[in-house]
């Protein structure tokens, strides 16, 4: 789930058709909703079902939703360092500012949560030449901008190696919603179908099936009707026995620890 916050009259917006002149209200509004309700939605949801959730938290939410962060705490579930905001990507930025973006935003989780994220997701999915060894050298185990596998994959950096781990981009609820405009119903059936695929090839070898959210997206209420059917889906599957129900800080932990020599 990304946790994200934007600034109001002031830099980049999300929207579900098209932005005005600053101060976007509108828009302003409608990212706010996710934070105010829909992310509400989604923890029942998922603490009914028992499933485990990481988050992708821009760290200015310790500003602005520590209600959220404290439910979070409550459930144990796992915060991905998510820039500081998500009205600015770092991929726009020198060298000098995003070292300092990754710095800030890493130390007010570090010090609101007592331990470091051990992994990264960059606002916009965004990266320049230098964020994968900014983050290894700032202490990150993995990053999650690359959709190019299935599989955790190694990645090269200058002072060692960070590990990717997929965060899809096509079972992802605002390319697919918002710019595709593909129905509710049908991003049910492509997780559930995508679900049904790496299923059967997981039974030659590990995949990860990951499903990316947006508090504001399948938090509105006829969009977090189908969100309901795809959890309820995947918990109940036939071949749950063969479902690690995870995080990807608990995939890093197991690829790290096996040692496994993925190539990139």
């Amino acid at each position: 789930m990304n946790i994200e916050r934007f600034s109001f009259g002031e830099g980049k917006i999300h929207t579900p058709s098209y932005t005005t002149p600053q101060p976007d209200v509108r828009n302003y509004g409608w990212t706010a909703y996710g934070l105010r309700v829909g992310i509400w939605r989604f923890f029942d949801l998922i603490d009914k079902l028992k499933l485990p959730a990481c988050h992708l938290v821009n760290s200015s939410i310790y500003d602005h939703g520590l209600e959220i962060i404290k439910r979070i705490r409550k459930r144990n579930d796992e915060i991905v360092g998510h820039g500081r905001t998500n009205a600015e990507s770092q991929g726009d930025l020198s060298l000098e500012k995003e070292g300092k973006l990754i710095i800030e935003a890493t130390q007010t989780i570090k010090k609101n949560e007592g331990k470091q994220p051990k992994g990264w997701m960059g606002p916009w999915i965004s990266e320049s030449h230098h964020t994968p060894d900014l983050l290894q050298e700032n202490g990150y185990k993995y990053l999650m901008d690359w959709p190019m596998d299935d599989q955790p994959i190694w990645m090269k950096t200058k002072k060692g190696k960070i590990l990717s781990i997929p965060y899809p981009v096509e079972i992802n609820d605002a390319p697919a919603m918002l710019y595709r405009h593909h129905t509710p119903e049908q991003f049910a059936k492509m997780f559930m179908d995508q679900l049904d695929v790496l299923l059967d090839e997981s039974e030659k070898y590990p995949v990860v099936c990951g499903l990316s959210l947006h508090t504001f997206i399948v938090g509105q209420p006829f969009r977090f009707k189908y969100l309901k059917k795809m959890l309820e889906y995947v918990k109940n599957h036939k071949k749950r026995k063969n479902i690690w129900f995870t995080r990807p800080g608990e995939i890093s932990d197991y690829v790290y620890k096996k040692k496994i020599n993925q190539t990139n």
